[in-house]
């Protein structure tokens, strides 16, 4: 017989620490990544009453779904939730590197799902003043009990949610494991091969970086190593080395200025060309949309420093296969002239989850029963899997996984669909809660370390959340792809382009598409918001 949640939950509360309960518990805004403590395995099915209603629902196409397992619309847990959930589901992926852009050419095409999910709250935003979402206050008032609890608990995610003064999507608080979001990552038994220290500052990358280059640190006798690879979080790290985000606002001097205007951004793009001109990260890596040669450099050992994020499982696990003497270990961030800022990490509040405008009320109802279902009941199975089947509970609270390489076929996947969920989890639990075999084990000590040095520095964030005005919306929707533009032909035009003229082009356009009036909307959005933005 399996066990419901509430039989968990106190033992659960009083083994958690007081730091993770107030990490857990004092989040007010949107990462990427959720661990989750299961009390119990999957709830038996309950029996239908009647046909159920249909929803739709997006989810992040990562492309780590094993051909024997299915596709992400139909596989063993989409099979599960259909069978255990009051509503029947159709998942719409869209790719991860993507998702926004293939979220608004559905909105604009009329074919988005009910349900539109992002971690995200300017793009929600976005969408909330396009009018392709829509308030659902009141429906969570009058359909939920479960959820509605939950908030009424949480009311520090509320900022997040409101937009224009409405509840325009459903969110959960993140896990501690979750607010963790970027790293960079060093080969140790390269370092020790070629008598060189971890780097501590952004010319100590520089050098290391050249030594991974031109010292064969792989010993095959070729000069085929590929210093730096990157992944999708790679250009932002390079940004947050230098404390600067291309899409936040910070305050500089009690004014409100757009990442991607400062001075600092300059000299991230400078960092990026050096790099890039002397050979020192893969030159593919503006072509690699879904980061595949990026991971296939760094598990086949010809990369030296991964730019990625801070649980690296998979690749770890690769990289062992292929590359047995392999010793992967975290590298803190390196300390640029603006000193050493964090990398980024997550706002507490998880997925955003909205509501698509065209839904109506029977629908909705359906929905909000389904996000009920999943905080109460779904979301550990989706996390674990089946219990001892996948994962053994220690102590009536502890999941071990009794397969590392069937959990990671059947079940890591399976984390997309878990769009809300209430648990958390005690980083020192890691390697208990690991399969026991000697690979799995030294990485979860790894992943312990990894996570403590991905929150050890402090990552810059002068308010909450950006502006929710539509008029910031629409102008950074439009300036981002020229921008981008831009800052790439800095980087790779050789000669052709410096990130000094990079930068007077992107100020120029704007300035051009209305970006000083939309400053001075910012300034007079913060003025009236900022005590509810620290």
């Amino acid at each position: 017989m399996n066990k419901s949640k509430h039989v968990w939950k106190p033992v659960l509360a009083a083994s958690l620490s007081l730091a993770v309960l107030a990490a857990c518990s004092s989040n007010t805004g949107t990462t990427e990544s959720s661990s989750t403590v299961p009390q119990g395995s999957a709830p038996a099915a309950a029996t239908p009453v009647g046909p159920k209603k249909e929803i739709s629902i997006s989810t992040f196409d990562r492309g780590t779904v094993a051909a024997e397992e299915g596709s992400y619309e139909d596989n063993r847990w989409t099979k599960w939730i259909n069978e255990n959930s009051p509503a029947k589901v159709n998942w719409v992926p869209v790719p991860r590197a993507q998702a926004q852009q293939k979220l608004s050419t559905l909105v604009a095409s009329g074919s988005a799902p009910d349900l539109i999910w992002e971690y995200d709250r300017n793009y929600i935003a976005q969408l909330a003043n396009q009018g392709a979402i829509q308030p659902i206050d009141s429906y969570i008032e009058k359909y939920s009990t479960t959820l509605k609890k939950y908030l009424q608990e949480h009311p520090e995610l509320k900022s997040a949610m409101t937009i224009n003064g409405k509840m325009y999507a459903i969110t959960s608080s993140r896990s501690i494991d979750g607010i963790a979001n970027h790293a960079m990552w060093i080969r140790q038994d390269w370092l020790d091969k070629l008598g060189l220290k971890a780097p501590t500052t952004t010319e100590e990358l520089i050098e290391v970086a050249k030594k991974f280059k031109d010292e064969d640190p792989d010993g095959n006798g070729k000069a085929d190593t590929v210093p730096i690879a990157f992944n999708g979080n790679a250009v932002q790290i390079i940004r947050a080395l230098f404390s600067v985000n291309e899409n936040q606002w910070y305050l500089e001097d009690g004014k409100m200025k757009f990442g991607r205007t400062l001075d600092r951004y300059k000299d991230s793009i400078a960092y990026q060309k050096s790099l890039f001109d002397q050979g020192l990260l893969d030159k593919e890596y503006i072509t690699d949309s879904n980061f595949q040669r990026a991971r296939q450099l760094w598990t086949t050992g010809k990369s030296g420093i991964y730019m990625s994020s801070w649980n690296m499982q998979n690749e770890f696990l690769d990289l062992k296969k292929n590359v047995p003497d392999a010793k992967m270990v975290p590298l803190e961030p390196v300390a640029s002239k603006y000193g050493k800022n964090g990398l980024y990490q997550e706002l507490p509040a998880n997925i955003l989850v909205a509501f698509n405008s065209k839904m109506k009320e029977d629908k909705i109802e359906t929905a909000v029963k389904f996000l009920d279902w999943m905080m109460e009941k779904g979301d550990m199975s989706l996390k674990y899997g089946e219990e001892n089947v996948h994962y053994k509970l220690l102590d009536g609270k502890i999941p071990q996984v009794l397969n590392a390489d069937k959990s990671r076929k059947e079940v890591s996947y399976a984390n997309e669909y878990a769009i809300v969920s209430d648990f958390s989890l005690v980083p020192e639990w890691f390697p208990v809660m690991a399969a026991q075999d000697a690979v799995s084990q030294e990485y979860a000590k790894i992943k312990t370390q990894s996570l403590n040095v991905a929150l050890k520095n402090k990552y810059r964030r002068d308010i909450a959340f950006n502006p929710d005005l539509p008029e910031v919306s629409q102008l950074i929707a439009t300036f981002h792809p020229i921008a981008t533009q831009i800052e790439v032909k800095a980087v790779t035009g050789g000669n052709a382009s410096t990130p000094e003229t990079a930068m007077e082009e992107v100020r120029k356009e704007w300035k051009r598409l209305g970006g000083e009036n939309v400053e001075k909307l910012a300034q007079e959005w913060y003025e009236k918001n900022k005590e509810f933005l620290k």
